[in-house]
């Protein structure tokens, strides 16, 4: 019965097996070895030879821990003792664990399963050392199934040495298929207790403790977007980012072009990474040791290291999506060798959570508008209208969050919070109230399932609250760093997820709407349906909405709020006079030596992640139009701007670039834009030049981006042009011949026609895109473009605001009409009636 080394088992059966080696099992033995340990050894046989490294090890089976339970009879006395189990009556579930796991602890093991489980460990020492450390992993037969997770329902030994200590982990690692949160996961899943059995992994442990570890999902965890691979990392053992006791750093890379060879990160957030778990020599266990600030503001990974992971992500994805029969994307545990530097997948199992949603139903939530104006002031407001300008109408609420942190889901939920800040005071919470804590762990699942969202101070969006949260359907916010001091116990709160990655927790009951809206039969139009996209944190989510692509993407938006610098402070970084604004863009750029380069990477993040997000569709990135005032309002801004009387027809968009006065800071634009076109491989993005007033300006403008090496032709490069002004219109013919395309931009094209200032307040009744003279512009504009087969579309806010103007739009032949993602569904279904009337 004992099997003690690979050549013997191999002539053994499989299923009576105390013990089998991880290269001799597969997906396929899940009912033997568990989902961990199945998987470990899928990857071993089948992507080891693909370059996916996977540390070797064995694993007791199922058999093992059945022949423990039925040779000491435990299995009656267990269901005697679960008769009365009430799994909502938290004491009652205490009490039941405890006695459940102590009955079991108190059990010695077969002097068979002792020896087996000690000659296997004896043979992998043989492979590496004397007293060769380990990772002891539970793996239950009902777990990492593409339905359930049980992610962390059982217990996890690292820095394990010795093969008495390997037995005692092994031990424990039995009890604990009877953790109160196991039990509870099992009972609301339906699975029954004594059908799962429980396995044990013994790996050899990845010396991540002196380098870096973390998790990695093979598809979006917010959106269920499947074309991104999201990486976090930490320094040291990778418990702390399970766990969520870290705010890891973040990475996003895209998959298609990365399978094509080319280098999309498209997002790189860092984390502050406070604590490192390493080895605690003295006691052959682990510990958490303070990282310093330097280590906590570089990021933990390499771009090489990254988009190596994300290729493993693409090849595990790949195989167990045909392993499956159907799209499977992955959850992975990885860690690199601080010895070695080597990078490994510790762990791999199907993502439970984006895989199973309905993608046939497209559910947004909404805050309602409690203000007018939004939070005010520059740069800090959303401007919600696709051409900017500071007198439109926002759907901003004017409150400011309480606190904020990592966004886990798109709902917004509200309640009263309860802060609890150790388990030992869960019976406390009250079902449908706000837990607010440190961080959780599978201890509080119990009451995690009857909050109506969940608050933690530490973790990143793989941590234990958000997977949690997300299969439960929950709202979370991770890692807000002072939400237990903050929010107080009994405070009516609404917790927004629905606002892009950040989530905020705003004070009182706030009104939102859901909508749910079925995309079985939509009608699909001949005029094509953009969006206009600001937010890259929501291009994800927004891509879901029927569209043709991106008719209108702002770079503004990611000056403004990711970058927040001018471009020309941090080129001239140690000219700045004002030493306090000196000291601002020092501190937004402390992790960069190389202030310039802070601005195009940011600004390729932000427009790779909305061309990522609709590829292969075509996206339209307008370059910056702010006004010399709102250029003013960036750090470093005022030495560099001036004080015009009317910055609106003053020195704005294309007459800025080719000036020596920003020169310098068009030429960072440029290089961000080429990034993401040549080394990111996102050729949908068609870069737009706005406020163009002659057709010799626009030759300008495209000899200053041919001296960066945009070049029109090249790569495909198309260039497109507002039209806006009134000259854009009168020589529509001289343009087309500059650029390969046109988009109407109705807010000015409206004031500059109408002859008045759309900021102000005593002609705002003036103000009226639908006015004849406005209409008679366009049709001038799209009869001009039709002319010289020119592209023309439309990214302005009338066909947003005004069906009747869309359906202008579409008798009079517009190519395409981008819309605000509010209202691209009712717009498209008032188009495909005019079309099919015409």
């Amino acid at each position: 019965m004992v099997t003690v080394s690979q050549n013997t088992l191999a002539k053994c059966s499989q299923e009576e097996s105390l013990v089998l080696w991880l290269d001799k099992v597969g997906i396929k033995d899940i009912a033997l070895v568990g989902g961990k340990n199945a998987s470990l050894g899928e990857m071993i046989q089948q992507l080891t030879p693909k370059g996916v490294n996977v540390p070797t090890g064995f694993a007791t089976t199922a058999y093992a821990y059945r022949y423990f339970i039925q040779s000491a009879g435990l299995e009656a006395k267990l269901r005697e003792l679960f008769a009365d189990l009430d799994v909502e009556d938290v004491r009652n579930l205490q009490e039941r664990g405890l006695k459940a796991r102590s009955l079991l602890m108190h059990t010695p093991f077969p002097v068979e399963l002792q020896q087996a489980i000690a000659s296997a460990y004896e043979s992998l020492c043989k492979q590496y050392n004397p007293d060769t450390d380990v990772a002891v992993r539970s793996s239950a037969t009902a777990e990492d199934l593409p339905d359930a997770s049980f992610a962390g329902q059982q217990e996890t030994y690292l820095n394990v040495v010795g093969a008495e200590e390997v037995l005692a982990a092994c031990h424990k690692c039995f009890a604990s298929l009877f953790t109160d949160r196991a039990i509870s996961y099992r009972h609301t899943k339906g699975f029954d207790h004594f059908s799962v059995a429980l396995a044990v992994g013994v790996q050899k442990m990845v010396r991540s403790d002196l380098a870096t570890s973390g998790v990695m999902f093979s598809i979006d965890t917010e959106t269920g977007f499947k074309d991104a691979a999201l990486i976090t990392a930490a320094y040291g053992l990778g418990e702390n980012v399970v766990q969520g006791a870290v705010n890891p750093d973040e990475y996003c890379v895209f998959k298609p072009t990365l399978k094509a060879g080319f280098k999309p990160i498209i997002d790189k957030k860092l984390g502050s990474k406070e604590l490192r778990m390493v080895y605690d020599e003295g006691s052959q266990s682990t510990k958490n040791e303070a990282v310093s600030i330097v280590e906590q503001n570089k990021f933990a990974l390499s771009d090489a290291d990254i988009l190596q992971l994300a290729h493993w992500a693409c090849l595990i994805e790949d195989h167990y999506s045909q392993a499956h029969g159907s799209y499977t994307p992955m959850d992975i545990e990885w860690a690199k060798d601080g010895i070695t530097n080597q990078l490994f997948v510790v762990q791999a199992r199907p993502e439970t959570v984006q895989s199973q949603k309905n993608g046939n139903v497209l559910r947004s939530y909404r805050l309602g508008m409690v203000s007018q104006r939004g939070l005010g002031g520059f740069p800090h407001e959303r401007l919600t209208n696709p051409e900017g300008g500071t007198g439109e109408k926002t759907q901003n609420i004017s409150l400011l969050p309480l606190v904020t942190g990592r966004a886990i889901g798109e709902a917004i939920s509200q309640g009263k919070a309860r802060v609890i800040l150790d388990a030992k005071q869960i019976e406390e919470f009250q079902a449908g109230e706000v837990l607010v804590t440190e961080r959780t762990d599978p201890d509080w699942e119990p009451i995690m399932k009857r909050a109506s969202a969940i608050i933690t101070n530490s973790g990143g969006r793989t941590c234990h609250a958000a997977i949690i949260a997300r299969e439960l359907g929950v709202p979370a916010i991770v890692g807000c760093g002072n939400a237990t001091q903050v929010l107080k116990t009994g405070q009516e709160v609404t917790v927004s997820c629905a606002e892009g990655e950040e989530g905020k927790v705003y004070p009182g009951l706030l009104p939102f709407e859901v909508k749910e809206v079925p995309l079985e039969n939509l009608p699909r139009t001949h005029t094509q349906i953009l969006m206009n996209v600001g937010n890259p944190q929501e291009a994800f989510s927004l891509s879901a909405i029927p569209n043709d692509g991106v008719g209108l993407a702002r770079t503004e938006f990611i000056i403004a709020n990711q970058i927040q610098v001018h471009p020309l402070a941090l080129i001239h970084y140690d000219k700045l006079a004002d030493a306090e604004q000196k000291a601002k863009v020092a501190a937004i750029t402390a992790t960069y030596d190389d202030k310039p380069q802070y601005f195009v990477d940011k600004l390729a993040q932000g427009v790779g992640r909305i061309a990522a997000a609709f590829y292969p569709k075509p996206v339209i990135v307008r370059m910056s139009d702010f006004k010399s005032n709102e250029y003013r309002n960036l750090a470093g801004g005022s030495q560099f701007e001036p004080d015009e009387e009317n910055p609106m027809l003053g020195w704005r968009g294309a007459a800025r670039y080719y000036d020596p006065g920003y020169r310098e800071g068009f030429a960072l634009e440029c290089h961000a834009i080429k990034r993401v076109r040549d080394e990111m491989g996102l050729t949908n993005v068609i870069p737009m030049i706005p406020f163009c007033r002659t057709p010799e300006e626009g030759r300008l403008v495209l000899a200053e981006m041919a001296k960066h090496d945009l070049k029109q032709g090249v790569n495909d490069l198309q260039i497109y042009v507002m039209c806006e002004l009134p000259s854009n219109v009168i020589l529509a013919e001289q343009f087309a011949e500059v650029f390969d395309g046109f988009s109407i931009g109705s807010n000015d094209l409206t004031q500059l026609t109408l002859g008045l200032d759309r900021d102000s307040a005593l002609v705002a009744r003036l103000f009226d895109e639908r006015s004849p003279a406005v209409k008679q512009m366009v049709k001038m504009a799209i009869a001009s473009a039709k002319k010289q087969r020119r592209k023309i579309g439309i990214c302005g806010q009338a066909p947003s605001d005004y069906p009747e103007f869309a359906q202008f739009l579409v008798e009079e032949g517009i190519d395409s009409i981008s819309l605000n993602p509010d209202s691209v569904l009712k717009t498209m279904l008032e188009i495909a009636k005019v079309e099919q009337q015409s």
